[in-house]
């Protein structure tokens, strides 16, 4: 008995007993792999938002690839399709803190979803008497559409994924390339299933002006 009890007091473990065994370690944002991510929000279609979500994500060190907003069939809502690079850890926080802004009410991370991602680029190509028509056959059999002809040059317009995008201007950029814009991609989710169905009720606006109101006592409280 005394030296069960010594053994005890010394902070032995019994035999028999299992040892001790360290929790795994919590992973660090900004440590895991990156990846592309791409982000869906519904928001409130009211001056601001647009400003509080890049703010966001350029306070959490986030280069964003692409953003794109528009309206949706309902007037006082818009829809953001953000594409970024970051680790899951970081942008799983991210798209948290993003639905605690006010005028956010959806978020929707779709990197591991099935979706239907397009995008439109006007690009304007050099183009010259000799070098015309093979430019034009190029454009036909990348399914682009040329929207403007110039002696000079030629706008052409082209729609697809991120992919066939590059790999339209690799195509043409041996012509060489006077202006490209990009829209940034739009993305879907396939199948029923939509981050604000349309059975949701509108948003009234007797609310959007108490978010105006909420709005402007949170930044007085922050000044």
């Amino acid at each position: 008995m005394s030296e069960a009890s010594s053994g005890s007091s010394n902070g032995r473990t019994p035999t028999g007993s299992p040892a001790h065994t360290a929790p795994p370690p919590r992973a660090i944002p900004g440590t895991g792999e990156t990846r592309r991510h791409v982000l869906v929000a519904i928001v409130l279609n009211k001056p601001g938002v647009l400003n509080r979500v890049s703010s966001l994500m350029r306070a959490r060190n986030f280069n964003i690839d692409s953003l794109a907003v528009s309206h949706t069939d309902q007037p006082d809502i818009s829809r953001m399709t953000i594409s970024l690079h970051g680790d899951d850890v970081a942008v799983e926080q991210a798209a948290k803190q993003l639905y605690r802004l006010i005028d956010v009410l959806k978020v929707q991370d779709l990197t591991s979803e099935p979706t239907i991602a397009r995008e439109l680029a006007l690009v304007k190509v050099r183009a010259t008497d000799s070098n015309r028509a093979e430019l034009l056959k190029l454009v036909e059999l990348s399914k682009g559409r040329v929207v403007d002809v110039a002696p000079e040059s030629v706008v052409v317009e082209v729609t697809g994924s991120e992919n066939e995008i590059e790999e339209f201007v690799d195509l043409v950029r041996s012509y060489g390339i006077r202006e490209m814009v990009r829209t940034g991609a739009v993305v879907m989710a396939r199948g029923s299933s939509a981050p604000w169905p349309r059975g949701m009720r509108r948003v009234t606006g007797d609310e959007a002006r108490d978010t105006n109101e909420v709005n402007a006592n949170l930044e007085a409280e922050r000044s």
